[in-house]
């Protein structure tokens, strides 16, 4: 019995160790090399099970990926009847977050559904709209979402108890690189919420507007759902890609960025172009596709 239980437990030790993969370790490990910062990235072949890994555990802010947890504690609300999903919202001057945002350019009084400030929130991570939602879902009902759900760190701080100490540290939200891919997952699965819900945020996360940077060094017939974060000390992006030959998943979160820049050639923004282009050509070995010359002139978003 006892040998038994021995070569049971090799033979589990041994298949979580097989699921790393070294090489792609060993290439992004490479890229990240001299970046001035701290960066962690979790990349899974969703086909293979195989993983790399680069402090995918430890805490980082989310910025606007959080933006994702706010999507699901909305339609955990609409599965459950508490909101329609083309309910009419009246706007008010009070939801204002100052900046350049679509929805702040409505009047007080102008009407809007939930679909379409969903739709905001994520494509074009408008956060005026973020705000209105997270306040009408509610921030405790959002992180308990994530904590029924088996996320142990994943946590939105805005507006939330007890979170004070982690807001003043990591602000909008904390994550990990791993809960964020496992978040995607979920979703791509059609486990979050439901199989209904599932699709309807996968839809929504597939429409981006802020493509110029992972998604950019992805060709553009390939389906991708993502979501971008960006604080002047921390750029991040979360991707899954459906690719020809099996989806893969992967984040990469950076902080304590020194260059600060809100330029498209910041050294953050730029290494998470460099690792989105290694892992399509590493799960994509025979693609030959680059983006076209001159295309930096159309990937002027703001």
């Amino acid at each position: 019995m006892k040998y038994k239980l021995l070569l049971l437990l090799l033979i589990v030790s041994s298949a979580g160790f097989s699921q790393t993969d070294k090489k792609l370790t060993a290439k992004l490990q490479d890229v990240i090399k001299g970046f001035n910062g701290q960066a962690g990235i979790y990349v899974q072949n969703l086909k293979t099970g195989k993983t790399a890994t680069i402090n995918a555990d430890t805490l980082f802010p989310t910025a606007s990926m959080i933006k994702v947890s706010i999507q699901c504690g909305l339609m955990d609300k609409i599965e459950k009847g508490e909101i329609q999903y083309n309910q009419k919202l009246v706007y008010r001057d009070s939801l204002l977050y100052k900046g350049e945002d679509i929805l702040g350019s409505f009047k007080d009084g102008d009407t809007i559904e939930v679909s379409k400030v969903a739709l905001l929130m994520i494509t074009m991570s408008d956060n005026t709209a973020s705000l209105w939602l997270q306040k009408l879902v509610g921030t405790d009902y959002i992180n308990n979402w994530l904590d029924i759900n088996g996320f142990k760190v994943m946590r939105d701080n805005s507006r939330a108890t007890g979170r004070d100490v982690m807001h003043k540290r990591y602000g909008w939200g904390v994550t990990t690189p791993y809960e964020m891919c496992r978040l995607f997952t979920m979703i791509r699965d059609g486990k979050a919420v439901s199989p209904a819900a599932s699709q309807r945020m996968y839809r929504n996360m597939g429409r981006i507007f802020w493509d110029d940077k992972a998604i950019s060094q992805i060709p553009p017939y390939v389906q991708t759902a993502s979501k971008q974060g960006a604080l002047d000390e921390s750029k991040s992006e979360t991707v899954l890609v459906n690719a020809p030959h099996g989806d893969y998943v992967f984040s990469i979160i950076t902080n304590n960025n020194k260059d600060q820049r809100w330029t498209e050639d910041n050294e953050a923004d730029v290494l998470i172009r460099k690792v989105s282009a290694l892992l399509w050509h590493y799960f994509e070995p025979k693609s030959d596709w680059k983006p076209a010359d001159g295309i930096d002139k159309f990937m002027k978003d703001e």
